[in-house]
């Protein structure tokens, strides 16, 4: 690839071209044409968490928190580089015929890394979860599949929100994130770290909020200080849409338009997704800020154009539309939808044998739905699967289906002139007349999501609490009051409190939002075509409880290197259809300071049916007053193992996973002892109870001064 010096230099004789009006007018998301240079109009805002989003047809994987729970780095780059290839496609066409609109461009927003520390954010599923280092690494995955390794990148990735931005979404154009130093670097600024420095992203989006009193877009501490000189970033800034108004309409930082684009800029946001920037002009004419400034942003997006090929051309330029939701990338799909499901609980119900059973009941709000395949920032399917219908398809003519929604997902009734409940008789009765239910309940996109999509709470997109809304409880209970045996589907993106269904359901599968073929892919799993192999990247809290306000940005009780008492479903937690032990773990060589130390694991498939499995290490500091309260994920790998297979892997530790981070936010080695686990889930209590498998654990001792 070739170095970003080669392509600033291109962009920096282009920009010496323009005239003072015309470098201003570039740094809106929409730029427009300067014909006599010959550049075309320029739309930079497009999506694409899990899929080329909001621009017409393409593949819809599953949701980015299901991707997470795949606890799988090397198929998301694969997944990412089907992204960007669809994006490619549909961007030659729409070049082809001068449709420059917005979601058409080739710079993606894309991913969203921001952790997941609270439960009842609504933008929870947009990222990996709660990990530092899981979100780091699915981070780096998604960027190079996005951006590719050749010397012209496939798409722009952009990592965002920068930084300590996860909710709560109501308050966000106004809010203040306060973070001590040692949470801000042990947990809100790692996977950013990585990203930008082992993954190369080409862009960072700040976020909405102010973290520790400086508006993100327009923060000196985290733009210039960490961002550009101590991490060494060379692409561009870009605000979130509209952020930069917030600094004088809603954080009272500044008192004018003026005075907002010139902190904004001058701490080194680039590119605008707004249109304060237009006020750029007025600002220099009032000596808030100098040509320099608007001549520095617009080299470092002009070097993004020319470094994706966008005037010289690129062997992507031949890329066909017909790519675009191709058999190989919905296959995909359907395949990162098995990946992801993480079974919660099963007695032996599942897999259903569909001889065993005559007639099987679908029940549920979530069971027909299409909204809950899609979670948001999705792009549209061709066709849709729902768990119903991927049901109806697997069983055929072999099993009989009744089917009832039960309830709406919020509403007390379907029928606007009925009384309440109005399906909710209907649903006992597909119970009563079934040998099998698989309930179906959950949220989907309305109810969690962005402050701006549409939300059950005042449009917020946070969650209240961790329940099942009402009226899908009152269905739950009285579909387990028939007797039969009910496996419980749950479509939603963060964890809802299932200690009702644990105690009284005989299965729970977590589907997450499975993209737009989900139910062939949960239908895969129900019947035993597949085992589930997906991992909680989330905790699965039993109550709000002990947790500190959402408001609260300290990590104290939050999170599973954190938390103080037993939650109902740990990180790292999932179980399959196999029966897989963890036989030896074994350093290899000696430990040496600042050397990333190996480990090889043995294991086998005791089972009879092939699975993969998800092998995980954490590491404890037993030492240090500085250490997190419980342990650290620190690798990871998922293992395809066939029936009765034995297979050695070798797996890298990085030794910074040793260090510790004080309370001035230094990265630090301050213990000589450690304890190394390993095992298919976390070396807690819970995990232990619930897997009935213990993690091998292994001392490390280091010898210095």
């Amino acid at each position: 690839m070739k170095p970003n010096t080669f392509y600033k230099k291109k962009a920096e004789e282009l920009v010496a071209q323009m005239t003072l009006e015309e470098k201003a007018s570039q740094l809106t998301y929409n730029s427009p044409a300067i014909e006599r240079l010959g550049i075309p109009a320029y739309n930079w805002w497009n999506e694409a968490l899990h899929g080329v989003a909001r621009a017409g047809t393409a593949t819809v994987f599953p949701q980015a928190i299901g991707l997470a729970a795949m606890f799988d780095d090397e198929f998301l780059m694969k997944i990412a580089n089907a992204i960007a290839i669809e994006a490619r496609a549909k961007y030659n066409e729409s070049s082809k015929h001068g449709d420059r609109d917005i979601y058409k461009g080739l710079t993606i927003w894309s991913p969203n890394i921001n952790i997941f520390r609270d439960p009842r954010w609504g933008r929870g599923h947009e990222t990996y979860g709660e990990d530092p280092f899981l979100s780091g690494k699915l981070g780096v995955a998604f960027i190079k599949g996005l951006q590719g390794d050749k010397d012209v990148m496939m798409t722009a990735a952009c990592v965002k929100h920068f930084a300590a931005y996860s909710g709560p979404e109501d308050l966000r154009h106004g809010f203040n994130a306060e973070v001590t130093k040692k949470d801000l670097w042990e947990t809100y600024l790692p996977a950013f770290e990585t990203c930008v420095k082992d993954a190369k992203v080409e862009a960072v989006m700040g976020g909405y909020n102010r973290t520790n009193g400086e508006p993100c877009c327009g923060s000196y501490t985290l733009l210039r200080d960490i961002l550009r000189e101590k991490w060494g970033f060379e692409g561009h800034v870009v605000s979130d849409c509209w952020a930069i108004k917030d600094f004088h309409t809603d954080h009272m930082v500044t008192k004018t338009p003026e005075e907002s684009v010139a902190l904004a800029i001058d701490a080194g946001c680039d590119l605008n997704c707004g249109n304060m920037y237009l006020m750029l002009l007025i600002a220099l004419q009032e000596g808030l800020i100098t040509e320099e400034h608007i001549t520095r942003a617009a080299v470092r997006i002009f070097t993004t154009r020319f470094k994706l090929g966008l005037f010289e051309g690129s062997e992507f330029d031949n890329i066909p539309y017909e790519v675009v939701e191709c058999s190989e990338h919905k296959e995909m799909a359907i395949e990162a939808a098995r990946k992801s499901a993480v079974l919660l609980k099963n007695d032996g119900i599942l897999p259903i044998n569909k001889g065993a059973i005559k007639t099987i009941g679908v029940i549920g709000p979530n069971a027909n739905s299409r909204i809950a395949l899609k979670g948001n920032y999705h792009g549209t399917s061709s066709r849709y699967i729902t768990l119903l219908e991927g049901i109806q398809d697997e069983v055929g003519d072999e099993v009989r289906v009744l089917y009832s929604n039960g309830c709406e997902l919020v509403k007390d009734r379907t029928e606007v002139l009925a009384y309440a409940n109005d399906r909710l008789a209907e649903a006992v009765t597909v119970a009563e007349h079934s040998d099998l239910v698989v309930l179906c309940l959950g949220l989907d996109e309305t109810i969690e999501g962005e402050q701006s999509d549409e939300g059950n709470n005042g449009g917020s997109g946070d969650k209240k609490d961790l329940d099942l809304p009402e009226v899908q409880k009152s269905l739950l209970e009285k579909i387990v009051a028939t007797g039969k045996p009910t496996v419980l589907c749950l479509m939603a993106g963060s964890a809802i409190n299932l200690s009702y269904a644990h105690e009284h359901c005989n299965g729970i599968l977590l589907t997450w939002y499975p993209g737009a073929r989900g139910g062939k892919a949960v239908a895969d799993i129900l019947f035993g075509n597949a085992s589930p192999s997906g991992k909680l990247p989330v905790t699965f809290y039993r109550s709000l409880d002990n947790l500190p306000p959402i408001t609260d940005y300290s990590m104290k009780n939050r999170t599973y290197r954190y938390i103080e008492e037993a939650p109902l479903y740990p990180f790292g937690y999932g179980l399959t259809y196999g029966d897989v032990e963890l036989k030896h773990v074994e350093i290899k060589g000696t430990v040496e300071i600042e050397k990333d130390i190996y480990i090889t694991v043995t294991l086998q498939n005791r089972g009879s049916v092939a699975v993969e499995e998800v092998v995980q290490a954490y590491i404890k500091d037993e030492q240090s007053m500085y250490a997190v309260t419980n342990t650290s994920l620190c690798a990871f790998m998922r293992v395809g193992l066939g029936a009765n297979e034995e297979k050695q892997v070798s797996m890298r530790i990085p030794f910074d996973s040793l260090k510790v981070v004080n309370l001035d936010g230094e990265k630090v080695l301050d213990s000589k002892k450690f304890t190394l686990f390993a095992g298919l889930c976390g070396p807690d209590k819970r995990s232990v109870e619930l897997t009935g498998k213990e993690p091998i654990s292994i001392l490390i001792e280091l010898e210095f001064n």
